[in-house]
Order: C-alpha cells, then sequence, then structure tokens
C-alpha cells in the first residue's frame, strides 16, 4: 500500500517538474525570438530595401507611362477606324451612284414595279376627214415619257425598246421610229418607279391624260408589280 503510494507521488512530481521545464524552455525561446526581432537593421539590408523600393517606384511610373502610350494607341485607333468609316461610306456612296449612272445609260438590266402605259389610235371617224387628227404622233408619246421622267421614273421603253439619255423619236405615219428602229401602234410605254407616283402624275386633273384624250387618243394606264427592261442593244 505504501509502495502504491510512493510510485503515485513520484509520478506526480515528475509531471510537475516537466511541466516547469517545457515553460521554462518557452519563455526562453520567446526571449530569443523577440531579441532577434529588436536587431538593429544591417547596411547592406537598408541599401537592399532602398534598391527594391526605388525598383518598385520605377516599375509603377514605367506602368503609368505604359498606360498613357496604351490610352494614346486606342484613341489613335480609334480615329482610324472613324476614318476608315468615313472612307467606306464615301466609295459605298461612289458606287451607289456609278450604279444609278449606269442604270440611266441604260448599261444594266433593271428591274422592279412601275406603269404601263398604252397609246392606241382613235376611232375611225368618217366626221373627221383627217386621219392625222386621232393618230398617236411622236408629241403624244414624247408628253407621256417627259412626265413619267419628271415623276422618278428611274428607266423607261416603248415597246420593249429601252431609252437611253440620246434616243430620239420620230413620226412615220402610222409607226413612229425609236432609235432608228420603227414600231407600229399601239404603243406600249413602261417605265420604272414608284407605281402610285408615276399614276397620280399622269392623271392630274388637265394632265397628260386629259391632253391625249381630247386629241382622241385612247389612254391606257396598268399599274405593274414587275417590269424587266434589258441592258440597250441587248436583243431578245
Amino acid at each position: 500500500m505504501r509502495l502504491k503510494k510512493k510510485v503515485k507521488t513520484r509520478g506526480v512530481v515528475l509531471a510537475i517538474v516537466f511541466l516547469v521545464l517545457g515553460f521554462m524552455v518557452a519563455y526562453s525561446f520567446r526571449v530569443t525570438q523577440g531579441e532577434k526581432s529588436n536587431q538593429p537593421i544591417t547596411d547592406r539590408q537598408w541599401e537592399q530595401n532602398l534598391r527594391l523600393r526605388d525598383e518598385l517606384n520605377e516599375q509603377k511610373e514605367r506602368n503609368r507611362d505604359l498606360q498613357k502610350e496604351l490610352n494614346e494607341k486606342q484613341e489613335m485607333v480609334r480615329d482610324y477606324e472613324s476614318q476608315l468609316a468615313d472612307e467606306a461610306q464615301v466609295y459605298f456612296n461612289l458606287a451607289e451612284d456609278a450604279e444609278k449612272y449606269r442604270m440611266f445609260l441604260g448599261k444594266v438590266k433593271v428591274k422592279g414595279e412601275g406603269v404601263k402605259v398604252t397609246l392606241s389610235d382613235g376611232e375611225y371617224n368618217p366626221d373627221e376627214p383627217n386621219i392625222n387628227n386621232y393618230l398617236v404622233h411622236e408629241h403624244h408619246v414624247y408628253k407621256v415619257i417627259t412626265e413619267l421622267y419628271i415623276s422618278g421614273a428611274a428607266a423607261v421603253a416603248i415597246n420593249g425598246h429601252r431609252l437611253t439619255h440620246n434616243s430620239y423619236i420620230l413620226c412615220d405615219g402610222p409607226v413612229i421610229t425609236v432609235d432608228g428602229q420603227q414600231y407600229p401602234a399601239p404603243f406600249e410605254i413602261t417605265a420604272i418607279g414608284d407605281p402610285k407616283v408615276l399614276s397620280s402624275a399622269l392623271n392630274i386633273t388637265g394632265g397628260v391624260k386629259d391632253q391625249l384624250v381630247n386629241d382622241q387618243i385612247i389612254f391606257s394606264l396598268q399599274e405593274e408589280n414587275k417590269i424587266v427592261m434589258d441592258p440597250v442593244n441587248v436583243k431578245k
């Protein structure tokens, strides 16, 4: 019984000793670390710190310069893009104008909605001795063509013969000659353009239609959804 008590007491003592020893070691380690941290920085370390700080400041300054240069380059790119867009618009407008000129000159095939005007000789009137008074003449055709162009027609043809800027029309008895080719009545005038506008222009009171009807010409007008005209000098 006494032996067991002595062993138990000895174990307690040893535990206390080891606890105190551990505390002393820990305390000694902390003191040593504190002394090391409080040691003064050497000249070499100070110079190294200064050098690193200067390099950092230089890098920051370089980054600011690069950012400024990048902003300037981006602005230049935007200017170039704007100039290219303007040039592209100019080229687009030139190409569009060239296409319009080719169309007016009859160099390209065109199609679109428009109107068809048919002019026929008036019915025979035994009371009218002069037959020319109810025949379609070139001035009747000219009136229709002129009104169509004024109203915005992009292309005009007579009996399928497409007109150009230097076309001519002559009257030769019951036929008319268009650019050297003869066509008998009835004369079918087709025009590509806004059908509503073209029709309104021809049907206006006192306008072309009324004038031709007064000359005993049979006038017919139709709006067309699709009219096709081949280039000039291309025969079907």
